[in-house]
């Protein structure tokens, strides 16, 4: 995936093929860190300590070769959105609020680029995703509903692989207690079922109430009063979309349509067509109709604001995220009259988060 990948039996890590293959990891050279909490230096230092901290851990070489992989490739690019969050807090600190976050849409582009295939991408993003978790989620009060919600994209025991050799990757003061963490984040994970799995609801329906209303028991099965069903699709312009919508013959609420309607271009202020969408979508969930709401609806929070009209009006939501490789789709948007606009689709990139079992009744993948 990122090669080259330690192998025994002398588990060497080769910096300078990395350094060689890889820029990306070149700007985590020129950024520094909290000294409070990285006293090693600069991302770089760091990155280089987590990668040699996991070649020598035996839960990692325990692990058969693609898992491996994919926990290796995390490691490589856990920071991977430091250089790009980094800044003065309040009170003058080194701070990269929001890099797991970011560094999860950055590995995405960056993957989907490389042709790795869709589900070992995917475990890749959830693991740099959710990396920080296992330092602090049993400080939260609401730690169960963030447990189950990561089991949904990543493995809980890959997880905390990863997390100790973050811990033991850095100079701090806290380093034990962070490493003892991981273990007991593996621990809460095994205790609820999902150290290995996503973790199993009684329901669809109980698993989308749960997530909406977490003060509910995980266990226990929610009666399903939806009053309608609908399809939500998801996914960069030329993955698929319209075609797949036109299979259904179900009324769209389409985004491109409206856009043709209203006359505005997708360099444009989008907010009137947002508007104009959710108007219709009213006017079909107050008749219980099914429709299908075609857009790209790439980022969860973009995704959120039809979802929460959706569940204000009791519908049954299949999310549906469609997705084209790479030269596939620049193919496509070649082909396209007008062409969507390149600038558009590099901060499309930017917001990708590909969406996941939390967020609706069912997900379908379509490729």
């Amino acid at each position: 995936m990122l090669e080259p990948v330690p192998r025994p039996p002398h588990w060497r890590v080769d910096w300078e093929a990395l350094d060689q293959a890889w820029s990306f990891l070149w700007p985590m050279k020129e950024c520094p860190q909290a000294p409070e909490y990285h006293g090693e230096g600069n991302v770089w230092i760091h990155t280089r300590m987590v990668c040699e901290q996991l070649a020598w851990l035996p839960r990692w070489r325990e692990l058969p070769q693609a898992e491996r992989e994919l926990v290796w490739a995390a490691a490589l690019l856990h920071d991977v959105a430091k250089p790009a969050c980094t800044r003065p807090g309040p009170d003058g600190r080194l701070t990269s609020a929001g890099h797991a976050r970011k560094g999860a849409v950055m590995a995405r582009a960056l993957l989907w680029r490389l042709g790795v295939a869709f589900e070992r991408r995917e475990q890749v993003c959830a693991l740099i995703r959710h990396h920080m978790v296992p330092f602090w989620i049993l400080d939260r009060e609401d730690s169960l509903r963030l447990l189950l919600e990561v089991s949904l994209t990543a493995r809980c025991d890959l997880l905390s692989v990863l997390a100790e050799a973050d811990a033991r990757g850095r100079i701090a003061a806290d380093q034990q207690e962070l490493i003892e963490d991981t273990w007991l984040f593996a621990e809460l994970a095994r205790e609820h079922g999902c150290l290995s799995q996503p973790y199993e609801f009684p329901s669809e329906h109980t698993r989308y109430v749960y997530f909406r209303s977490p003060q509910r028991s995980p266990g226990l099965e929610a009666f399903e009063d939806t009053r309608s069903r609908v399809t939500v699709l998801s996914g960069l312009p030329g993955a698929g979309k319209d075609t797949y919508a036109s299979r259904l013959s179900l009324p769209q609420v389409s985004l491109d349509a409206i856009r043709a309607e209203l006359g505005v271009r997708p360099t444009d202020d989008q907010g009137p067509v947002a508007e104009r969408a959710r108007e219709r979508a009213r006017e079909l969930l107050r008749r219980g109709e099914p429709f299908v709401w075609n857009a790209t609806n790439l980022s969860r929070e973009q995704r959120q604001r039809c979802l929460g009209l959706l569940a204000d009006y009791r519908a049954r939501v299949e999310l549906v995220y469609c997705e084209a490789e790479h030269d596939e789709l620049m193919r496509r948007n070649a082909e396209r009259e007008p062409p969507f606009p390149g600038a558009v689709l590099e901060r499309l990139l930017e917001r990708w988060e590909v969406p996941d079992l939390s967020e609706a009744h069912s997900l379908k993948l379509v490729f």
